[in-house]
């Protein structure tokens, strides 16, 4: 079992910034990607970026290449995702995972577990 807590999320106007944490625990050895993914209400959900743990490969999601950026810290268990230069349409609630497998990250079924989510809202 892998355990995810997220957290960071909150209003923010647009073109502020935001970093997101998602702190895990349990086993976490065996844990090869994190991943952010979104949903905002009456959408689909939508895949935001992706770490392969100990490469640290990255992939992210078209609508946020260049104002996000994901990293993790190791020693904490920890993964980040900065949100810059936000938009009205980042609103959702963002969701942290933690696939068991060595996969893309970039779709929701590769993953095992996921958090509770945290809400961002970004006001125009």
């Amino acid at each position: 079992q892998v355990q995810l807590v997220e957290s960071g999320g909150g209003l923010v106007q647009a073109g502020g910034s935001l970093r997101l944490s998602c702190a895990a625990s349990g086993r976490t050895f065996s844990t090869y990607v994190m991943g952010w993914f979104r949903q905002a209400p009456g959408k689909e959900r939508e895949f935001v970026a992706s770490i392969r743990w100990t490469a640290g490969i990255i992939y992210y999601g078209d609508s946020v290449k260049g104002r996000f950026t994901i990293s993790r810290d190791n020693a904490k268990t920890t993964v980040y995702l900065q949100m810059n230069s936000l938009k009205p349409e980042d609103t959702a609630v963002y969701y942290c995972a933690a696939s068991l497998s060595i996969v893309s990250g970039r779709w929701g079924y590769e993953y095992d577990y996921w958090g509770q989510g945290t809400q961002v809202t970004v006001s125009s």
